[in-house]
Formats: structure tokens, sequence, C-alpha cells
């Protein structure tokens, strides 16, 4: 039997599903570019909506994405309130999860993430053992890191306005400096500093191969407010969708981005046929007249009264022609808001006090509501309900409501104006509801601080404290905003975001100043440059001031700046000698510094006060293992795998030291059980490597070098111990081919040089063999391992003093380091009377 087609009417009420009016043409263009092929030149892999607030940017969005889901595709769609690359990744993996296609590897990712954020000291302690050798080589942090040093020093970010003055360019060039030496000699976990410090870097090559896993017809994602996230977002989706950087993405990908400005056309400009601009202005009166006739408002003198006061704003109009006013009416003061007036056209008392009352919070669920509305029991879900449907308060999947700031800033001025003394009232008796929910919250937590549900609940209190324009409001926020600070960028951003807002809903000036202030410090010069504001400008007490001082001296480490950290650190201690975290940053700090005795004092100080801190422990038994004190580093890890047995990098700090004292199948259990935990951790393949070597497996060492180098392929160090496996299995071309590659990541890497000399030497190409055994010792003079394979060198070359010369520098720096030559190179120094 022929598939009856549908009928006129169906169609009809499909085209006006939930009263969808206007934007014919912006609908008819996505849908139709669902039925193009990418292949083809007509499809178009971005649309970008862009117009003034209240122009009905989200309303639109929301319907394409409604078409994009009718065409088969997979959706998610974002706002500001993903404020990193890492919440972007999360909510687009959680809504993509919600539609049958979980993104396992990324969420596993992003936990790590999340651990590794919270505990950013770790991510200085990357070091290696301080053997010698090529094969004990020192990874490098690839440049990305010392660039942002280096930039920050050169005067390449622009430091201005409240920052002017705070940041040492002299001293954070030195740092820069000091980073590259420090990794190139102790970089332990490379990709832990970078999961910390280059998210987008780590995660968008995961997103991008789940992206090619998903089996739907289209992806397509959504970001709203664009005008918000954009200078964050839009360089990452401009490389992401055209460069191989991150890898492919699939051409079934479809982006709509929605923000107030148009699209860069400095970035986006030469990729006209593969990006559509859809630029809105408020609706024409035929538009405006259609949308009101699908809701029921045809009487032409309230018809002409919407038109003259919204303007043809689309949540304006909607807002309106939801209340179905049947007349004009008295409309009241000549300058009163639109709000106003769809306020008294609302009926219900309930409803429309509950509209208003409803816009004092920034955010809103059933639980806020009852605190807010004062709707009697028997109507408060009801109420809810209707105001759910209101086009101006917007949510998404049933969760938290927003009201559209072009109806809030109204409604909150009306009220302050009207009557300050309750505005007051009701913004103080918020505080305290917030307060006490986050009472209960933190009930049981160790550090609620840590807790995202805790801290979204005091920065609702705190804003309306500020709001309420309580004497103390505004220290205790900037107190709370060096917390906020200290916990990450995502975390200050949005303190920073409610001090604007408190300032302009309750016309704060102070707030205001200091929310732009932060605002500015956090995009010209990150975390520290946030905390060098608040130090210098804020009334903090001493608590606060000595948590300032060790979350910005953590976030100076971080940039390579260690000296600056210690001061930092050192003033911590001084204000409070029983500030654990401050002990532990400081030995993060000294270790970067090679000074591992004093890091270790530090550490004994911080698990003194912090005795079940089981990291604490992990960092002191990987110190005890770089200074060869095996059994007591052996002592602090297994505490620290007690503690949790979880912690990936116990578990490899813990094989490697147990490699070192020459027990390689308990050293190959405790690698694999880390790479059970955390299968692409890079270090622990390259030790597990040198375990397969111990146990003259060369099969499997090139194997686990392979994936740490998939995983991570400008990882210089990783390049060096592949090409040392290379080289001792006789491929010296292939290992010379991984030193090119090293040695470009990484120009000063010493051990890519010896081992590059050794294994030129191999090839017979001895005058290129000593240019680099030269400019590795020129690096590291005390370079053992390096002089051994130069006095070789030079012996064969038959150059018999400059051999003599090098064989007695290794005497006094080492001399068991003879011994351990092959027969044949003892053969060649014999020959020159060594």
């Amino acid at each position: 039997m022929a598939q009856s087609r549908p009928s006129m009417q169906e169609l009809i009420r499909q085209r006006s599903r939930a009263g969808f009016v206007g934007r014919a043409g912006e609908r008819a263009l996505f849908r139709a570019n669902f039925d193009t092929p990418p292949h083809d030149e007509r499809h178009r892999f971005r649309f970008h909506v862009h117009g003034n607030a209240g122009v009905g940017k989200t309303f639109l969005l929301r319907e394409l994405e409604h078409i994009a889901r009718e065409r088969g595709a997979v959706t998610a769609r974002l706002d500001d309130s993903a404020g990193s690359f890492p919440e972007v990744m999360a909510e687009i993996s959680r809504q993509l999860a919600e539609q049958g296609r979980r993104f396992k590897e990324l969420e596993r990712l992003l936990d790590a993430h999340r651990e590794r954020r919270q505990e950013a000291e770790l991510a200085a302690l990357a070091a290696l053992d301080a053997e010698a050798g090529p094969q004990e080589a020192r990874p490098s942090a690839g440049g990305q890191l010392a660039a942002r040093a280096g930039v920050v020093a050169a005067g390449m970010v622009p430091v201005v306005g409240p920052l002017a003055g705070l940041l040492d360019a002299d001293r954070l060039a030195q740092g820069a400096d000091r980073l590259r030496a420090s990794l190139l000699a102790r970089f332990r976990n490379h990709e832990d500093v970078r999961l910390v410090l280059e998210p987008e870097q780590v995660l968008t090559p995961v997103l991008l191969r789940e992206l090619e896993q998903v089996t739907a017809p289209w992806i397509a994602l959504f970001l709203d407010t664009y005008e918000r996230t954009g200078p964050l977002l839009d360089p990452w989706l401009h490389e992401t969708m055209t460069t191989d950087r991150y890898g492919p993405l699939p051409a079934t990908v479809v982006v709509v981005t929605a923000g107030q400005d148009p699209v860069d056309r400095s970035r986006w400009g030469g990729l006209a046929d593969f990006v559509t601009d859809l630029p809105l202005t408020p609706f024409t009166d035929a538009e405006t007249r259609g949308l009101l006739a699908a809701r029921g408002v045809t009487a032409e003198p309230v018809v002409a009264e919407i038109l003259r006061l919204t303007g043809g704003l689309p949540v304006l109009v909607s807002t309106l022609a939801e209340s179905g006013p049947a007349g004009p009416g008295d409309v009241g003061d000549p300058s009163a808001s639109a709000v106003d007036r769809f306020l008294k056209w609302e009926q219900d008392p309930a409803r429309r006090a509950a509209a208003l009352s409803c816009a004092l919070p920034r955010w809103l669920d059933a639980d806020v509501f009852r605190a807010v509305a004062d709707c009697p029991d028997d109507e408060a879900d009801g109420v809810y309900d209707w105001l759910r449907s209101r086009p101006f308060a917007t949510g998404h999947d049933g969760g938290r409501l927003r009201y559209h700031d072009v109806v809030r800033t109204p409604m909150l001025r009306a009220q302050r104006l009207r009557s300050p003394r309750t505005w007051t009232q009701r913004q103080r008796r918020l505080a305290r509801w917030f307060a006490d929910w986050r009472e209960e919250t933190g009930q049981g937590l160790a550090d609620p601080w840590a807790d995202r549900s805790w801290r979204e609940l005091r920065l609702a209190e705190t804003y309306h404290l500020l709001c309420a324009g309580a004497p103390d409001a505004l220290p205790s926020a900037l107190r709370d905003t060096v917390r906020a600070v200290a916990a990450d960028e995502p975390t200050a951003r949005q303190w920073t975001r409610a001090l604007t807002d408190a300032g302009r809903d309750a016309e704060a000036e102070d707030a205001a100043r200091w929310g732009a202030d932060l605002d500015a410090a956090l995009t010209d010069g990150g975390v520290a440059a946030a905390l060098a504001l608040l130090l210098s400008r804020a009334p903090l007490d001493t608590p606060a001031r000595a948590l300032a001082h060790t979350a910005r001296g953590s976030a100076l480490r971080q940039r390579g700046a260690y000296e600056e950290a210690l001061a930092e650190h050192d003033r911590a201690l001084a204000l409070d000698p029983g500030l654990a975290r401050a002990y532990r940053s400081r030995a993060m700090a000294r270790g970067e510094l090679g000074d591992y005795d004093g890091a270790l004092a530090d550490l004994d100080e911080a698990l003194a006060l912090r005795p079940q801190d089981a990291r604490g422990h992990a960092v002191r038994g990987e110190y005890l293992r770089i200074l060869r004190r095996y059994d007591e580093a052996l002592d602090a890890l297994d505490e620290a795998i007690r503690l949790d047995s979880g912690t990936d990098f116990a578990w490899a700090s813990r094989g490697a030291t147990r490699l070192s004292r020459g027990e390689p199948q308990q050293a190959l259990a405790d690698l694999t059980r880390a790479l059970e935990i955390k299968p692409d951790y890079p270090w622990a393949l390259a030790r597990r490597a040198r375990v397969w070597r111990a146990l003259d497996r060369p099969d499997r060492q090139r194997a686990d070098l392979d994936q740490a180098l998939t995983l991570h392929p400008d990882w210089a160090w990783g390049r060096c111990e592949r090409a040392d496996a290379l080289r001792v299995a006789g491929r010296g071309e292939e290992a010379v081919a991984d030193l090119d590659v090293a040695l470009r990541l990484d120009p000063r890497y010493a051990s890519a040089y010896a081992s590059r000399g050794a294994s030129l030497a191999g090839l017979g190409r001895h005058a290129e063999a000593l240019a680099d055994l030269d400019r590795a010792v020129e690096l590291r003079p005390r370079y053992v391992w390096a002089l051994c394979r130069r006095a070789v060198l030079h012996a064969v070359m038959g150059r018999p003093d400059l051999a003599r010369a090098d064989v007695r520098r290794v005497r006094a720096l080492e001399p068991e380091a003879l011994e351990r030559l092959t027969d044949t190179d003892r053969a060649a120094l014999a020959r020159t009377g060594c």
C-alpha cells in the first residue's frame, strides 16, 4: 500500500510548531543545508546568528536545534555557563550521552583534568632522574609553557589598566629561561602539565575522535551568547575546523554560533563558501503581527500598542503576547517599560507578583522559586510551570531558568526605584536563604571550596548581599574572590561576573569597578595578575592575604618564575605558618630549582599539618627517588597508595623506584597498574619501556615508546627515549630522525645532542657526531655520559690528548662510569694510554 502523504494542515501545524513565527528565511536555509551533502559546495559547515540583545537569537537557536533533530542530528547546545574548554567539552559530552552517545575516553580525561586542576601543584613535579646518560634523558615541555612566560615577559600580552606595574617583565623573562632549563633537567609528567595549562590541546583530539565514532547522519553544535564565549572559543573553533592540528573533524558536523557581534572577518573572511552569516534585525510589522496572531492577539488597538512599545524586539513581543491582553487599557506612566505594561495585562496577581520577584535571583529552579515567589503552596507548582513557559525565562532540558537581560534589567530597576527599602529586605532574605542552603550542602565536606555546588550557593549569597548594600558585603566578597581565583580561572571568572552583575543591578559602583578590573586582570595576565591586584588594593584579612600569596606563588611557579614564587610562599608562611598548601607549593618551587632537601623539608611540614594527603606523600616519594634514597621513597609511595590506591602518579613513581633498585618484575607490576588507571600516561609508558629493556624485551620496549609518542608526538623526551632504543637495535638512521625532531622541539636539549652524537658516531659520521657531543657538554659541563662518548670518539678519530682529557674529567666526576663502557670502547681508550 502506498504510504499516505501528510496533509496541508499537518504540514502547517509542523511548521508552526510551538507557535514559532518569523525567521522563515533563516529556518529554510538551515533546513536545506541538511539536504545538501557535505561534499557539495553549497553545503555550509558553520552558521553565525547575530544581532542586538532581545532580537531573538536564542529563540531561533532553539528552533534550529529542533530542525536539526528532525533531520536525524544529535545535538548539543551551550551558553556562557560553560566558561572554559573543559566545561564546554564536558557539557557536549553530557548532552550527547543523554542521546545515547557516550564519550568514555573524553569523560575519563575530563575527570583527570578536574583532579589535576585541583592539585595543580603536581604539574610542576615533572622531573626525571638526575642519572647521567642518554637513556636517562629528561623530557621537555614542548615550547608552549616557556612561550607563555616569554610572551608576557616580552610585552606581547598587553598589560594595562589595573595590571600596570604588577608584572615584573625582567623577572618573568628570567623565569622563562629557568623554566626551559628546569624542564630539560627535571620534567616528569608532561601530560599532566598540559592537561592543566593547555587542556584544549589535550582534550580536543579526543573530542574529535569521539565525534568520529558517532553513528548519526549529522552532529549539530549550538553555541549561544557567543559575544561572551567567542573570545575564548572562536580561535579554537577556527583552528579545529580549518586545520589538521587536532585531527580530522567529521564532515557531518554543523556548528551554529549566536551572539551580538558579526563574525570576525579577519579570521573567517576567507571562508565565505563554508560559513553562512545570519544577521537578525527586529521583526518587521508583518512578522510581529504574525507572531501576535499565532498567540491570539489580533485586536488592532492592542497590536498597535505592542508594535509601538517593543520596536519589534521578539523577546518583548513574545512576552507581551503571552499575557493575552484584551485591550491596551490604562498603560500608566508613559515612561514605564514594556515589562511593566505586560505585568498590568497579566490578571493573575500570583503570576504577576512571581514574575517580578523571580527577577531578583540570577538563576531559578523550583527551590529558589519557592523561596522568592511568596506563592501559596497549593499554587506554587502551577505558577512555576507558567513562569517556565514565558519567553523571557530561558532554560535547557528542564534545568535552571534565567531571565533574558532585556526583561530582567528593567524589572530589577523598577523594583529598586519603586521601593528601596523593600528591595534591600528581599535581597537580605534571599542571601540568608542561600546561606542556609550552603551550610546544609557543606556538612561533611573537608574543603567546601572544592565542591562546585557549595561554591555556587556561596556566590548566590554573595551577590544578594552586594545588592542589599550590606556594609561588609564587598570586603567579604573580595576575600571570597581570593578563594575563587585560587581554585581555578573558570571559578574566578564566575566570581568576577557576579561582582559586575551586582554593580549593574544595584548600581553599586565599587562592586562594578572591582568586577571590571578583575576581568581585565584575568584577561591580560591570568590568575597571577588577578591575585596581585587583590593583594595591592583589596581590604584582605590575614588568612585571605596568606592564601592569595600562596595561590599567586603557584601561578608564578607554573610560569617558571621560581624565585618570585618562593618569595610569595615566604610571605604566605610569614602570615600563616600553619598553611599546609603554602608549604607544599613552596616545595614544588624548590624542587624545580633542584633544592630537593629544601623541598623535602617543606613537604614534611605540609604532611605534619595534613597527614592524610596522599598526593603529598607521593610527591615526597618522587623527590626521594630523584635523590636515589630508594628505601625512603618506597615508604612514602607505599603510604600514598595506602591512602589513595587510585593515584596513578604514585604507582608510576613506585615502579620507577623499583626499577632503580633492580626489581624489574615488581616495577613492571606497578607501572602496569598505573597504566590500568590511566592508559594514556606517557611517562608511565616510557618508564615501562625501560623495564622491558631490562627484561631484554626490545619489541615491547619500542611498542610502549611508540604508544607514548602516538599520544604526544611533540614530546622531545619520548623521542630521545625511542631513539636510544633504535640505536641499540642498530637502527641508527631512524634514531637520528627521532633526535632531529626532538631538537626541533627543544633546541637546548643536551641529552638529545648526546644521543644524536652517539648515533652519528655509530654511522661513521664522526665530524657531525663530535659537533653534537661538544654541544651537549657545552650545555651540561658535568654530563658524564656525553664525556664518555666524546672520549671514545676522540680515540677513534686519533686524538689521544683530547681523549685523555675527557677521561680525566670523567674520573673526577664519576669514575665508575668508565667501568660501564663496552669492551670495544675500553679497548679504544686503552690505545690512547687511558
